[in-house]
Formats: structure tokens, C-alpha cells, sequence
């Protein structure tokens, strides 16, 4: 393994503020992926550039984006980037708005669009409601606001078919820009020759963490840091011990109250000017599901609804080849591995990555009746949690010393793979919630 630096700099070239450009670019394996990718402005973009350090889920993820937003399908391809574009905005991604933004008027969009989404067809403004509970708080979807969508007038009415594409490009969206957000990535160095689309500035310079020297001692912390969790690990799978469904619930329970935890800053952000134009309601944001002294929204359990058993076969029923697409995905990443931890090789890691997806879903408000989320505050440590929470919850407020504070010992590409596993289990949270909303409105 290279030895990282000891002392977070800026990374003013290359794709990620965070990840130094010579690690994406040493990674032989993902050349060839990314030789064959869709190239932007005649390069690979910065999003597949870090998603390159996992070639076999890259393979995965532009096959998805690539039937998504390029292949036959309900919705034009103009209306396909716009989406894609408010979805990004409640985010305060201008990454992804920059990046649509062109592709939208490539794909023969009317340019006013771009003034602000008062100036799209009303029938995509009705979207805004789906769009910010998709983004923020999808346990609240429910049938009616389906019913609302589906059976208004006949101008603005969606159907079922366009919908479910909608739905599944809000989510792809809303999920990709916490991966922009958590890795760190950069916009092309290349801007639009249009103002407005220019890239908006990174809430917090990387430069910030540049004068946190870590010492000996620190260092040798974070190795032993490596050292216990490996232990744990083993701990975990060795456990043989049954308990009954009140004590997994309980444990669930604490697991989620125990989540409660805020990004470092939790000030209200002024929009940036780059995304302001598409927001609508911008201070309804994120919630915890379960707020102390208010009343919980009801658990999701997997046994009532799930990919696997349900989710799967409504959009199979919808939209066929994109539940192929996404059920490949979503297996890809839960087995990726490479044996390897830190410093260590011959690593079994599935109980780490299994812990992981857990509690992104748990923070959404779903609960596996079979899993055992004492495993959860036992593999992830605090600094772990509060950059994931922030990233699936609130990506907008993630800062370096958020990235640079955890697994210390870690490779770059492993701190990637924790950012492919949290988009993905967000977007299936996401999906399942707006696909139960639309079953339920169906039946």
C-alpha cells in the first residue's frame, strides 16, 4: 500500500479535492472501463474518473445512466436532463446542474427552462412536491401524493409509465450528488461559456485541514484504530447467540434514536445563485425519521415491503429493463470486495459492509427484521457515522475534516467504495418508499 499523506492538502487538479490525482490515475484496472465510457467534452467526467477506482460497479453504473438517460422511453430526452437538474438543485449540487444543464440543451431543450422552473411546462413543476420529499423525507410519500400526480387534469397529468421514469431519475440524482459531495469531486476545469452555468464554489475549501499536522502518536493510534475494528469484525462473526424479535426491535430502535447525530454545521446555507433558480420550499430539508418528542412515522419493515419481494416486481411491471439494471447494481455493490483492509490483505469484509448499508437504511426509516443492529454501533465509530449520515442526509454540508476524520488508515478507494455502497442503499430507500406509494395507489 503507498503511504498516504500524512496532512490533508488541496487537490486543485484532478477530479476530487479529497483523493489525490495520482491514486485515481495509478488504479491500471480502471483505464480500460473508463477508455470505454462516455466521454464529456472528449474526456471521462470527474464522477467516473473516482468511480474508476471500482471498475466493476462503474461497468454497472453507466449502464444504468447510459439506459436512464440515453434509450427509448417515456420521456423525452430534454425533460429526462431537466429532471435531473431540479433534483440536483435541492442538493445544491452545481456539479450536476452544470453537467445537464449543457446536456439539456444538447438534447433540444428550450433554453428559457434554464431561467427557472416557473419557466418549464406545468406539468414538470408539478414534480416539486415528489421531488423534495424524494430528496429530504421519502417515509412521507404516500398514494395521494401519487393520485395527485397521476389523475389531475388532463394537461398536466403523468402517467404511471413517465412517472416511474421520473421517480427513478429524481432518485438517481438525488443519490449521485451525495457521491459528488462525499468524494469530493470537482468540476471540469473547462466552464460553459455561459455565465449562468458556471460552477458554483465548494461550501469549504479542502485547504482548511492543511495546517492539522498528525503526529507519531496519532499515527500510531489510528493503525491500532485498524487493528481493533479488525477484531471486532472477527467478534461479530463469531457470534452464535439468538435473540428473540422484541430485543431485535429494541435494538433497531436504539440504533436509530442513536443516529440522532448533526453535521458539524447545521447553519441554514444561502443558496448558491447557480441552483436557486430551480428550488422551490428551499428550507424543507432533511429530518431524522425519528425526532425526540415527536410522535415516529411507522418503520418500514423488509418483510412488508422489499427490493427483493416487492419493489423489484413493480418496476419490472413499469419499467422492465431499469429494474434489471438496478437489481444488478444494487447486488454489485452489497459483494464488491477486495479482501482488503488498511494495511491488510485475506480481509473478510461483510460484516463492515453489511453494517454499513444497514445504517443508511435505518436512518430512512427501514428495519430488517433479521439483522442484528447491535453489529452497527459495534463496527462503525462516531467519526464514521457522522460522515455518512451527513452525506446521505445532508451531502451539501459535507467538509473535508469530515472525510479526512475517519478510517485515518484507510485507502482513498476504500473511502470511495463506502461512498458507493451509502448511494446506493439511499436510493434503494428511496425507491422502495415511492414504489410501495405508487402499489398502494394501484390496489
Amino acid at each position: 500500500m503507498k503511504e498516504e499523506s500524512d496532512v490533508p492538502q488541496a487537490m486543485p487538479l484532478g477530479p476530487s479535492a479529497f483523493i489525490p490525482i495520482e491514486e485515481i490515475l495509478e488504479e491500471g484496472a480502471a483505464q480500460e472501463v473508463m477508455s470505454e465510457a462516455p466521454l464529456s467534452e472528449g474526456r471521462a467526467d470527474h464522477i467516473i474518473m473516482a468511480m474508476g477506482l471500482h471498475p466493476t460497479y462503474l461497468t454497472c453504473f453507466l449502464r444504468t445512466q447510459h439506459a436512464l438517460l440515453q434509450l427509448d422511453g417515456p420521456l423525452p430526452l430534454s425533460w429526462r436532463h431537466f429532471i435531473i437538474i431540479l433534483a440536483s438543485a435541492r442538493h445544491q449540487c452545481s456539479y450536476l446542474v452544470q453537467h445537464h444543464s449543457s446536456a439539456f440543451l444538447m438534447a433540444g431543450g428550450d433554453e428559457s427552462w434554464l431561467r427557472g422552473l416557473d419557466c418549464a411546462p406545468p406539468k414538470i413543476q408539478h414534480l416539486q412536491t415528489l421531488n423534495k420529499l424524494l430528496a429530504h423525507r421519502p417515509w412521507i410519500i404516500t398514494q395521494e401524493h401519487i393520485q395527485e400526480l397521476v389523475c389531475p387534469g388532463a394537461e398536466a397529468r403523468w402517467s404511471l409509465a413517465e412517472l416511474i421514469q421520473a421517480v427513478v431519475l429524481m432518485s438517481h440524482a438525488h443519490s449521485l450528488a451525495s457521491f459528488v459531495w462525499g468524494c469530493g469531486i470537482l468540476p471540469e476545469p473547462e466552464p460553459s461559456g455561459d455565465p449562468s452555468l458556471l460552477p458554483c464554489s465548494p461550501t469549504e475549501s479542502c485547504c482548511s485541514a492543511r495546517d492539522k499536522a498528525r503526529n507519531q502518536q496519532e499515527w500510531s493510534e489510528a493503525v491500532n484504530e485498524v487493528k481493533l475494528l479488525m477484531e471486532k469484525m472477527m467478534k461479530v462473526r463469531q457470534q452464535g447467540e439468538e435473540f428473540t424479535q422484541e430485543e431485535m426491535v429494541t435494538r433497531f430502535e436504539r440504533e436509530r434514536t442513536e443516529s440522532l447525530l448533526e453535521p458539524a454545521d447545521v447553519r441554514r446555507s444561502v443558496l448558491p445563485e447557480c441552483v436557486s433558480q430551480f428550488v422551490v420550499d428551499a428550507d424543507f430539508t432533511y429530518q431524522d425519521f425519528s425526532p425526540r418528542g415527536v410522535q415516529a412515522p411507522p418503520t418500514m419493515r423488509a418483510q412488508d415491503y422489499s427490493w427483493e419481494d416487492h419493489g423489484f416486481s413493480l418496476m419490472n411491471r413499469l419499467y422492465g429493463e431499469m429494474a434489471q439494471l438496478l437489481d444488478e447494481k444494487f447486488q454489485v455493490v452489497c459483494a464488491l470486495t477486495y479482501h482488503t483492509m488498511a494495511m491488510h490483505s485475506h480481509v473478510d469484509t461483510s460484516t463492515l459492509r453489511k453494517a454499513i448499508w444497514k445504517y443508511i437504511q435505518c436512518i430512512y426509516g427501514i428495519r430488517y427484521d433479521d439483522y442484528n443492529y447491535g453489529e452497527v454501533n459495534q463496527l462503525l465509530e462516531r467519526s464514521l457515522k457522522v460522515y455518512v449520515k451527513t452525506v446521505a442526509c445532508h451531502p451539501e454540508k459535507t467538509t473535508p475534516r469530515m472525510y479526512f476524520s475517519f478510517w485515518r488508515q484507510f485507502r482513498h478507494s476504500e473511502k470511495v467504495h463506502v461512498n458507493l455502497l451509502l448511494m446506493e442503499a439511499r436510493l434503494q430507500a428511496a425507491l422502495l418508499y415511492a414504489l410501495r406509494a405508487i402499489t398502494r395507489y394501484m390496489t
